[in-house]
């Protein structure tokens, strides 16, 4: 008896991307979104979501990353009046940048990579 080599999960969308293409367009969701936040992932992940298993698991975890930290500003911003409102907003951008590039670095060794304590609104 012989095995079946494992399925290929680019076979069954008609538009798959090679595994580079997938990798550069996970690394530019979330260096995009560090430059256009929200914006970016969101039209990679609607343009992109069904070209490969790599490209939908970045675009959806950049998006999920993204809302998760405007959140994060929105109730630093309804907190500012009091102090610390500006150190939740202050908190909340270090750790968008930072995250951010660990994610990059991730997605171009070609990983997958999921943000710490994000809610997630897509899968």
């Amino acid at each position: 008896m012989t095995q079946q080599p494992p399925a290929n999960p680019y076979a069954s969308t008609p538009n798959a991307m090679r595994p580079e293409d997938e990798k550069t367009w996970a690394i530019l969701t979330h260096v995009g979104g560090l430059f256009i936040p929200v914006v970016a992932p969101l039209v990679i992940y609607l343009v992109l979501r069904d070209r490969g298993p790599f490209i939908r698991h970045h675009s959806a975890t950049a998006l999920n990353f993204h809302l998760t930290i405007a959140i994060a500003y929105l109730v630093g911003l309804a907190t500012s009046w009091l102090i610390i409102g500006i150190f939740v907003m202050i908190a909340a951008a270090i750790v968008f940048y930072v995250l951010g590039i660990i994610a990059a670095i991730s997605a171009g060794r070609g990983e997958f990579y999921t943000y710490p304590m994000t809610i997630a609104f897509l899968r």
